[in-house]
């Protein structure tokens, strides 16, 4: 027997994969919420609406897709609280995230069009591929392709022009 039992998931099981894949989504709340404290909210508020509905979700291969929709969901609820907060200053971040994405480059993602900065997020920040992107999203896998491609010139733009000019064409 899988994940699942005949009718739903059971907690334990359920507290398994949560424990493995919350590095991921810690990874895609921060990408979309940029501090670390708004994205453990996320991180924590999926997990728990996650353990609440769990008696709803039946196959044992749409529970990544699931958390992933739950915790998306999550982060624009959140960003919509706090779109008339804007803090001045945001807590410092931790090692291993800011040693992965530059806070240069997090800014430029954070400059880019909400769609594209959707697919960066889910594509780079969660690990997770075109086909799996789409579904997430909604859209067709060459649509996600598109936007990645666009996303990716409008961050290499960026980031040429703010450190410096062509000389730094190594992004």
């Amino acid at each position: 027997m899988g994940l699942f039992g005949k009718k739903s998931l059971r907690k334990e099981t359920y507290l398994v994969f949560v424990h493995e894949y919350k590095g991921t989504m810690y990874r895609i709340a921060l990408g979309y919420l940029k501090a670390e404290s708004d994205a453990m909210e996320a991180v924590d508020e999926t997990v728990y609406i996650g353990l609440s509905k769990l008696h709803q979700l039946r196959e044992e291969d749409k529970l990544k897709p699931w958390m992933t929709k739950i915790l998306i969901h999550e982060c624009h609820r959140l960003l919509r609280i706090r779109k008339k907060d804007i803090p001045t200053e945001q807590l410092p971040e931790t090692e291993e995230v800011t040693s992965r994405v530059s806070l240069t480059k997090r800014e430029a993602i954070g400059e880019l069009p909400e769609d594209l900065q959707e697919v960066i997020i889910l594509r780079y920040f969660g690990d997770l591929t075109v086909k799996d992107t789409a579904q997430e999203l909604n859209i067709p896998q060459g649509t996600v392709a598109t936007r990645t491609r666009k996303a990716l010139e409008m961050l290499k733009e960026k980031l040429i022009f703010w450190e410096g000019g062509a000389e730094h064409e190594s992004v």
